[in-house]
């Protein structure tokens, strides 16, 4: 029994010791544990609160997806934070005599991890203005695919061939990024084709509009249309712009499916697409040409000239 007690005695010093005292309060192993405690509680409720209260309440409303994924995550951030200073509180933690500490750890923390805080701060401004929002197609640098996650320091960004790739949240406010869903979804693609010198443009259009009107993924409003872009040199050149939501999903899919079916419409009419062709003329020299050059050293002539 004096054994038991000595062992509870040890470990009741060991708990209280203080480690650190705040001021006037000792800030021990003891408090240490109840203060992870108190942090691993706020931690559950802050999931139960999200899970069974916010996202009930934010079904019931009229707002988007975005908008209340951004609101699910904000609520979030501030309970974490609220429950952090609280559980500081009830275990005796000073937060005021930590002003000073905390004052000399965030200058050097600013230097430190000033990159990971650009990015923390950029990640709530996409999440309060949402520039991009779930779902959305972007393109920001070399990178475009569809936006799965925001988190407060990244983005996850999947492209069409299942790569995920991981994007700082500064790079979305401070780099140009296009959003194809941003507003309207609705994007117009143009396509281009050359056809050969003699063809009837008039004919040409009609194919092209039978081609795009055919096409699940192409809009009937607005209407396609083809424009005339002008002479090349072994061609007539042309674009079709269609309007397409299909952007956002499958741009090369799409582009691909509609050339497939222009050049089958094209060959079933007899319309030919030229390919770049040059014409090599070569001029004989007489015999008489021949003697007036006889002390010269340069060669009979070679034109050559573009074919229409």
């Amino acid at each position: 029994m004096n054994t038991n007690n000595a062992v509870v005695g040890d470990l009741d010093k060991v708990l209280n010791y203080p480690l650190v005292n705040l001021g006037s309060t000792p800030f021990t192993l003891m408090t240490l544990l109840a203060i992870l405690f108190w942090l691993a509680l706020v931690l559950v409720v802050n999931w139960l609160f999200r899970k069974w209260v916010v996202q009930r309440l934010l079904k019931r409303t009229r707002f988007d997806d975005s908008l209340q994924y951004a609101i699910n995550k904000i609520t979030g951030y501030l309970i974490v934070t609220l429950g952090f200073f609280i559980a500081l509180q009830v275990n005796g933690v000073n937060l005021s005599s930590l002003a000073v500490v905390a004052g000399a750890i965030g200058v050097g923390i600013g230097f430190g991890l000033q990159n990971i805080i650009n990015n923390f701060v950029s990640g709530l401004i996409i999440l309060a203005e949402r520039p991009i929002t779930i779902g959305d197609r972007v393109e920001v640098g070399t990178v475009a695919g569809q936006v799965t996650r925001i988190n407060l320091r990244s983005t996850t960004v999947v492209t069409n061939d299942n790569i995920a790739i991981i994007v700082p949240n500064s790079d979305f406010i401070s780099h140009a990024v296009t959003n194809w869903n941003h507003g309207d979804p609705r994007v117009r693609m143009r396509l281009a084709v050359g056809v050969a010198y003699g063809t009837d443009p008039e004919k040409l259009r009609g194919l092209l509009m039978e081609v795009a009107k055919e096409h699940p993924k192409v809009l009937t409003e607005p209407a396609p249309e083809l424009f005339f872009i002008g002479f090349g040199e072994s061609s007539l050149d042309f674009e079709l712009g269609v309007w397409t939501s299909e952007m956002t999903a499958k741009p090369r899919r799409f582009r691909s499916e509609l050339y497939f079916a222009m050049e089958k419409k094209l060959r079933e009419n007899g319309i030919e697409v030229p390919f770049p062709q040059r014409d090599v003329h070569v001029k004989t020299v007489e015999k008489n040409s021949k003697q007036q050059y006889s002390g010269s050293k340069e060669a009979p002539s070679v034109q050559a000239s573009n074919a229409e």
